[in-house]
C-alpha cells in the first residue's frame, strides 16, 4: 500500500455489506457485492473514460420494425460469457433500488425506458459476492463493436457497443448516461475501483455504453443461447 493512501479503501472480496444504490431517472446505480450508493452531480466533470461513449457518423439508422411489447426477459452478451434472465428491478419506499436477490442475475431497471423503446434503458448487475465473480464481474472488458442481446416480447433485439467508461461515483456524468437519446440505447452499469470499507461501497462506477444495431429476426426465448 502506498504511503498516505486511506488504508479503509481497498480491494473487496469477502465482505457483503447492504444495498444503497439509489436511482432515479438522473441517478447512477451500482450494484456490486450488496453494492453502493451512486451518485450524481448536476454539473459533472468529465469522467474517465476509455474511449468515447458516443457512436457519432456511425450510429446505425433507426430501423422500421414492429415494437417489441412487455418488459425485458434476457440478457445475453457473448464476448463475456453473460447469458442471463433479466429481473424487473424497483424501488422500495426511500427510492433506493431493490437489487437482483441472486448474483448471477442481472435486472433492468423497470422505471425507465425498456430495451428497444426510444432512450437509454438501463440494465444492472452485481459485480461480485462473497463466493466469487457476480453477473456484470466482466462488464470493464467490452469493446466497442461487441454485441449485446436482449429478449423482449418473443423478439431478440441486437444492440452494439460503442464504449464505456469508469467514473467516481461523486463525479458521475449524469447527463451522458440518463440524457435523451433519438434511439433506443442501453446502457449496463456495475461498481468499480476500490472498496471503501468506512462508507460501505465501491467507490467507481463503470458503465457500457451500446446502441441499437440491425434488428434481428424474431426468436422463441427458448432458442436463446
Amino acid at each position: 500500500m502506498s504511503a498516505g493512501r486511506d488504508p479503509s479503501i481497498q480491494r473487496h472480496r469477502e465482505r457483503r455489506v447492504p444495498l444503497a444504490a439509489l436511482v432515479a431517472a438522473s441517478a447512477a446505480v451500482c450494484l456490486a457485492v450488496g453494492t453502493g450508493v451512486g451518485l450524481a452531480t448536476t454539473d459533472p466533470p468529465p469522467p474517465v473514460a476509455s474511449w468515447h461513449p458516443g457512436c457519432g457518423d456511425d450510429c446505425p439508422p433507426a430501423a422500421a420494425t414492429p415494437a417489441p411489447q412487455g418488459p425485458p426477459t434476457r440478457v445475453r452478451v457473448p464476448r463475456i460469457g453473460v447469458d442471463s434472465p433479466l429481473t424487473v428491478l424497483g424501488l422500495d419506499r426511500a427510492g433506493v433500488l431493490i437489487p437482483p436477490t441472486d448474483f448471477g442475475t442481472a435486472g433492468w431497471y423497470g422505471g425507465g425506458p425498456a430495451p428497444g423503446d426510444t432512450g437509454p434503458a438501463v440494465l444492472a448487475g452485481h459485480l461480485d459476492s462473497r463466493r466469487g465473480p457476480a453477473v456484470f464481474a466482466r462488464l470493464g472488458e467490452l469493446r466497442p463493436g461487441d454485441r449485446v442481446e436482449v429478449w423482449r416480447g418473443g423478439q431478440r433485439l441486437s444492440f452494439r457497443v460503442t464504449g464505456s467508461l469508469r467514473t467516481r461515483k461523486d463525479r458521475f456524468p449524469t447527463a451522458v448516461v440518463y440524457g435523451p437519446t433519438p434511439r433506443a440505447e442501453l446502457r449496463l452499469v456495475t461498481c468499480g475501483g476500490d472498496f471503501d470499507r468506512r462508507r460501505g461501497h465501491y467507490v467507481d462506477n463503470v458503465v457500457v455504453f451500446a446502441v441499437t444495431d440491425a434488428p434481428a429476426p424474431g426468436l422463441p426465448e427458448s432458442a436463446a443461447g
